[in-house]
């Protein structure tokens, strides 16, 4: 069974949040198996996918596993997924997933560039929690929960350099979120090429950072547009390896788009 580990969010190798994916043939193995490969890959999340028959309402159905457990929505592991099925010459264009959160679509340009279409992300404003400011060592300006299948905490934080120096208690967070805990602030300079930042910590579910998560910018843009006075906005996110995030609000649907770079391809020896 061929398996590929893909950067997103970046155009380069090694930059971004690389995904594993698998396409396979028939239906899904079973969900034992699926954990396993997720746990071995041993990244923030593997996708796997297979085609569904015509006049589906969908073509591909997809799920993505952390190491620890299965989740609702995965924006890089979309984006990853729709970058291998356009590379193997699997569809062109317009590709429809089927998967825990909706019908997801992606775009292929002829640049590579995959655009994703998410149901946008609500936003619950909530009071600012003394422990999760302890945990992750800065005050919070503002609070805010996500969609049921976000199930993240939203913290925006005074400036761009808290972001960045921030070294949280992952242990500690763990409590707080029923997914993860997303942090932001403002760009310091957007003439850098983008408008805000943020870095994401999903110790519940396995992961203590996620490089670039394509599903909390799902509640990152209606955030930051609603505070920028624009529906048009790029987000950076990530510590040490870091990817852009272009977002564009439609109504209640959140297009993301970035691109996205192949930097492995194999063979996995163990059938389901």
């Amino acid at each position: 069974m061929r398996i590929r580990i893909v950067d997103a969010f970046t155009d380069r190798p090694f930059q971004g949040n690389p995904a594993g994916v698998l396409l396979l043939d028939g239906g899904f193995p079973p969900d034992t198996w699926l954990r396993q490969v997720a746990a071995e890959v041993n990244l923030s999340e593997t996708a796997f996918a297979h085609p569904l028959p015509a006049g589906s309402d969908a073509d591909w159905a997809l799920r993505w596993f952390t190491p620890a457990a299965e989740v609702d929505m995965c924006g890089h592991a979309t984006l990853a997924t729709a970058h291998v099925i356009a590379a193997a010459g699997l569809a062109r264009g317009s590709v429809r997933f089927r998967a825990r959160c909706g019908i997801l679509t992606t775009e292929v340009a002829a640049d590579g560039t995959v655009t994703m279409d998410f149901p946008t992300s609500s936003l619950t404003p909530l009071e600012p929690v003394p422990e999760v400011d302890r945990a992750l060592g800065a005050r919070a300006r503002s609070v805010h929960d996500t969609a049921a299948h976000i199930g993240d905490l939203v913290v925006e934080l005074a400036d761009e350099r808290t972001v960045r120096e921030l070294a949280p208690d992952h242990a500690a967070l763990r409590a707080y979120a029923r997914r993860g805990v997303v942090v932001t602030a403002p760009a310091e300079d957007p003439a850098r090429g983008y408008d805000f930042v943020s870095r994401g910590f999903f110790p519940a579910v396995g992961i203590d950072e996620d490089p670039v998560t394509g599903s909390a910018h799902t509640a990152l843009a209606p955030f930051w547009a609603a505070r920028l006075g624009r529906t048009e906005l790029t987000g950076l996110q990530g510590g040490r390896r870091q990817g852009l995030v272009r977002v564009r609000l439609v109504g209640d649907r959140t297009l993301l788009t970035g691109r996205a770079v192949t930097v492995v391809d194999g063979e996995l020896l163990t059938a389901p």
